[in-house]
């Protein structure tokens, strides 16, 4: 068992919409990310799992799932791409006591959609959304060498609950999801 988070990601989230109507629909989307992608898809939807393992948690992450600080949970960090193009990062974490008491088995995911298992499962309950432009250079070095050096990105995180199991799903929006959609919707008109 590790016991260091190997990534993190700021803790500066807001529920306020930003000025663009665009963004703020993909932001601020109630439903299944997993799906959305996946009708956009090109080619496949694939998920690449970067890490996934017991980690100690950010503090952060902690008051989030309002579990005490330095908890250790377990981290999934994932690409959600379309074939080999990662348009998302994803770091999902479930706190160790409630993950190993509930009957939800993260651990086997592989590489299936966590999203797509937490909108079947009707038990699941969406927090509210929060967002944040995140400065690149606080990204995982494996994810920032698809921001495209691009300065800033966007992010959205909310918590999804069963029970006592809460699970903080954290998604990245990458610079190619922005460049693939926009000709995805010049194709269409």
């Amino acid at each position: 068992m590790s016991t260091t988070a190997p990534h993190t990601i700021a803790c500066h989230w807001q529920t306020a919409p930003t000025p663009h109507a665009q963004l703020n629909d993909w932001l601020f989307d109630q439903g299944s990310l997993t799906q959305r992608l996946t009708q956009l898809c090109r080619t496949a939807f694939t998920v690449k799992v970067i890490d996934e393992g017991w980690h100690t948690l950010t503090a952060d992450e902690c008051q989030a799932l309002a579990i005490t600080p330095g908890s250790c949970g377990w981290v999934r960090e994932v690409f959600l791409c379309d074939g080999e193009q990662p348009w998302i990062f994803a770091r999902s974490v479930a706190g160790q006591t409630a993950l190993q008491s509930s009957d939800f088995a993260i651990s086997e995911l592989g590489t299936r959609s966590l999203g797509a298992t937490l909108f079947s499962q009707h038990a699941f309950k969406r927090g509210p959304m929060y967002i944040q432009r995140l400065d690149c250079a606080q990204l995982p070095i494996s994810v920032q060498h698809y921001t495209q050096q691009q300065p800033h990105v966007w992010a959205r995180r909310s918590c999804f609950t069963k029970n006592a199991l809460g699970i903080l799903v954290a998604e990245v929006f990458l610079p190619q999801l922005w460049h693939d959609t926009q000709q995805l919707e010049c194709n269409r008109l």
